[in-house]
């Protein structure tokens, strides 16, 4: 009786032992329970989780990082359940064996007809854009020209009617000089011609006297 006690006892120990963990349903301490999976794996299944449930094995390998094949083979053996499933196997992904046929569309060919564009060099015109530039230019420098002829033109005149001014000035002013100076004498000789009347009236006076 007592052996068979044992035995039920030793069989229900194995049994919680061994109790399916399923990682959408189980805490962070049960994931923790199964051998192998320590706080950081624990915490990113309990992130993940947060997300969206797992779907499967495949999706638990994808999402989580640092469960790979071999350690979710590991973790199904110590009890790891995903939507109550052992893993079975990872099934390969469609994208990977598909890439080696992508990866073989070398038609990149076509770039001989862009080199061919490049090579049409659009840069011949540039003559008739000198052309027209040395057209501009002299244009430029005719007028130029043009205005230093104006302008020494205008200064000459300047200073020719400057110079006939100064000459009818100095004409006034000599005509002035020459009229006062006329003046002058005239009235001279008038007081010259008073004093020698004057003098000989005494003259003819003292005489008559006489």
């Amino acid at each position: 009786m007592l052996k068979k006690l044992i035995a039920a006892l030793a069989a229900f120990i194995a049994m919680t032992a061994f109790a399916a963990v399923d990682a959408n349903k189980a805490t962070q301490a049960e994931l923790e329970s199964i051998k192998g999976i320590g706080p950081a794996i624990s915490g990113a299944i309990v992130s993940e989780r947060k997300k969206g449930e797992f779907k499967d094995w495949n999706d638990l390998v994808v999402r989580v990082k640092g469960i790979g094949e071999h350690n979710a083979a590991k973790f199904s053996d110590e009890g790891l359940t995903v939507q109550g499933k052992t893993f079975s196997g990872v099934a390969p992904a469609a994208t990977k064996t598909t890439a080696p046929a992508a990866a073989a569309k070398p038609a990149a060919p076509p770039t001989p007809a862009t080199a061919a564009k490049t090579e049409t060099p659009a840069t011949p015109a540039t003559p008739a854009t000198s052309a027209k530039a040395a057209s501009a230019a002299a244009k430029a420098e005719k007028s130029a020209k043009a205005e230093k002829t104006e302008k020494t033109e205008r200064t000459a005149k300047a200073e020719k009617a400057e110079k006939a001014e100064k000459t009818a000035k100095a004409e006034k002013t000599a005509d002035k000089t020459e009229k006062t100076a006329k003046t002058e004498k005239t009235a001279k000789d008038e007081k010259a011609e008073a004093k020698s009347a004057a003098a000989s009236a005494a003259k003819a006076a003292s005489a008559a006297k006489k």
